[in-house]
């Protein structure tokens, strides 16, 4: 038992003793291995440390050798920059030294031209005094009769100057011009305006007068007072003459007096009864010639009132042209610029059909056709831009849109064609040739234009054998010339034209 205790406090003890050799080992091994970690951290850090040390060496080089690099690069352009402005200091006395050269060679010559001018001052006199010795005039006379000389030929060019401005004032507004004249024309009753105011009514005999006339002219009477006209009955043969500023109640008028001749039963009662049924044919025939136009212009939808007004134009003219077709025409013309410039094409087809509206009652009502129109379609409603082109094509309001530009354009561009009023083709191109043949006499032109329906004529001339003098006394003969011997409406701009040019080639 004592044994078996001793063995195992002895295997014990032994066991103990070699834990602790194990653990001493493992001990002295872990510690070996920190520290071997610990030198190898150490050596990376002086390797790491060494390498960043180095590198910043290298940088810091890199640095300085810019920057001696920079500093050498400015030192050179310094000694550039300085040698040119030593070589610039250089031109610039040289420079100087020139110029005082040609200042003393200028006081030379001014010295040198002095002496000219007196010389020449007094050979001027000499000449001055032989002059007027052999003119027989004093030095007053002759500046006398040179001054008058001079004011009549600027009277004449300021007269001139004074027509063309006129006339360019006149062209500004020569679009308001015409219709103004074109109504004071169809207000004032005179033999002048007789075709635009009056209807002749044939008669199979000069005894069908004393019929119209009636028993102590009560048949006259009658059929004046009820249809609103004047009937000249004169030394015409078998014709009559109805006058009215009205063309609608002239051609009632007229109808009624032709169906009445041909019934040949004239008194009061069929007078009355007559200009009733045609009063009412015309009527029709105005809504029918209304319809039409807005049909041929492509303008539906609009206000039966306003078709039955724009039919009244057919009986209206201006320089004899019909104004309906004027309407439908510039309706037209309107809505081609209107295409062409993208502008809104229905607006400006009804503003040029509409816009001389107004002529169709201005005989009834105070103001301007463009001011009278432009109310009546504003009344049943019509689209306010072409409001304002009716009203503004005369400019007497300010145009809102380009529709309204567009439609005074298609206006004058209806009313200015040739042949549009009272000026047949073959006399237009006569003009023209005549314009340009007289332009074309003159010696030195190479060429000339008529322009703009013959308001312009533009004369090319050879620059060599016509100087700027010659060229604006050219245009003044030509413009006198033209006053003298032709025959135009408005004014005609004479322009001449003198071009030099120069080429060479390049090789």
């Amino acid at each position: 038992m004592e044994n078996s205790q001793l063995i195992l406090i002895g295997v014990a003890i032994l066991a103990a003793g070699i834990g602790y050799a194990v653990k001493h080992f493992q001990v002295e091994n872990a510690r070996r291995q920190q520290k071997a970690e610990a030198d190898r951290i150490i050596q990376a850090a002086k390797e790491e440390a060494s390498t960043i040390e180095l590198k910043a060496k290298n940088e810091a080089l890199e640095v300085r050798q810019r920057a001696e690099t920079e500093i050498d690069r400015k030192r050179k352009d310094l000694s550039r920059e300085d040698d040119q402005l030593r070589q610039r200091r250089i031109e610039l006395d040289k420079r100087t030294e020139r110029l005082e050269e040609r200042d003393q060679s200028l006081s030379k010559r001014q010295s040198a031209m002095d002496k000219k001018d007196n010389e020449l001052e007094e050979k001027r006199k000499e000449i001055v005094a032989r002059l007027e010795s052999v003119s027989s005039m004093t030095r007053a006379e002759a500046r006398k009769v040179l001054m008058d000389e001079v004011e009549r030929e600027s009277r004449s060019d300021m007269a001139r100057i004074m027509r063309q401005i006129e006339g360019e004032a006149r062209e500004e507004g020569e679009k308001k011009a015409r219709n103004i004249i074109s109504l004071a024309i169809q207000r004032v009753a005179s033999e002048h305006v007789a075709e635009s105011t009056t209807s002749v009514v044939p008669l199979p005999s000069d005894e069908m007068k004393g019929r119209i006339i009636g028993r102590n002219g009560r048949n006259i009477r009658s059929f004046e007072q009820a249809a609103g006209v004047d009937v000249v009955v004169d030394d015409t043969p078998e014709a009559v003459t109805i006058s009215s500023f009205d063309p609608v109640r002239r051609e009632v008028a007229r109808r009624a007096l032709a169906k009445l001749v041909v019934d040949g039963r004239i008194h009061p009662a069929s007078i009355e009864k007559t200009l009733q049924k045609e009063q009412q044919e015309v009527d029709k025939a105005i809504v029918e010639a209304g319809e039409q136009a807005v049909y041929d212009a492509g303008v539906p939808n609009l206000n039966k009132e306003i078709v039955k007004m724009l039919g009244r134009l057919q009986f209206r003219t201006s320089y004899g042209q019909n104004q309906l077709h004027h309407a439908i025409e510039t309706s037209r013309i309107a809505a081609v610029l209107a295409a062409e410039l993208g502008a809104n094409i229905e607006l400006a087809k009804v503003g040029g059909l509409l816009h001389d509206l107004g002529k169709a009652m201005d005989h009834n009502t105070e103001g301007t056709h463009a001011a009278i129109g432009a109310e009546f379609a504003r009344r049943y409603g019509v689209n306010p831009l072409v409001v304002n082109a009716i009203a503004s094509h005369h400019h007497e309001v300010e145009q809102e849109g380009v529709e309204a530009v567009i439609v005074e354009a298609a206006d004058a561009i209806s009313g200015a064609r040739p042949g549009a009023r009272r000026e047949s083709l073959e006399q237009y191109v006569k003009r023209i040739k005549a314009l340009e043949d007289l332009a074309n006499s003159y010696k030195g032109v190479v060429q000339s234009y008529a322009l703009q329906a013959g308001r312009e004529v533009r004369i090319i001339v050879k620059p060599e054998d016509i100087d700027d003098l010659e060229a604006a006394r050219m245009a003044r003969d030509i413009a006198k010339q033209i006053e003298e011997t032709m025959q135009y409406p408005g004014q005609i701009k004479v322009t001449v034209l003198r071009e030099t040019r120069a080429s060479e080639f390049a090789k």
